[in-house]
């Protein structure tokens, strides 16, 4: 007899958590410091540069692996280690509209980036130009001796 439980689409249905309550925004404490991802690593790693000046390899904790992602440029709240100074562990990932909070409050440097808009299309940076024929820029032909140029019947 199959147990019950362990799966299937009515399982699977009430998995979708929504995030959209507001949270209570949450400062550094002593042992605490604020960071921006730079590289993500691999295998629950990633570098940041926390605002005290330090690159510092950290560790995503248990909690958060497979529920929060953290991408690059994101903030985050590491917990500092005191025999490890090189390494931390992730905490929590700020919104981008806790970041701009904590900017305000001064929190973070002002000279912070800050995301306007998370679901950037990748290719905006993509600019398409008009392609122009090379045999047109170096002729010395007008537009209409071009068009006399060509018989239509011969088509």
């Amino acid at each position: 007899m199959p147990k019950k439980g362990k799966g299937g689409k009515n399982k699977r249905r009430g998995k979708n958590e929504s995030t959209e309550f507001k949270r209570e925004l949450t400062f550094k404490e002593d042992g605490q410091e604020y960071a921006q991802v730079l590289r993500m690593l691999g295998n629950g790693r990633l570098e940041a540069y926390c605002f005290d000046g330090v690159k510092r390899l950290c560790h995503i904790r248990g909690q958060m692996k497979r529920r929060v992602w953290i991408g690059m440029d994101d903030i985050v709240l590491v917990g500092l280690r005191d025999y490890q100074d090189s390494k931390a562990d992730i905490i929590l990932k700020y919104t981008p509209d806790e970041v701009r909070n904590l900017k305000s409050l001064g929190e973070l440097p002002e000279n912070l980036k800050v995301a306007e808009n998370q679901e950037e299309d990748p290719n905006d940076h993509i600019q398409f130009a008009r392609m122009t024929n090379v045999e047109e820029e170096d002729s010395d032909y007008s537009d209409e001796e071009r068009k006399s140029d060509i018989d239509i019947e011969n088509i």
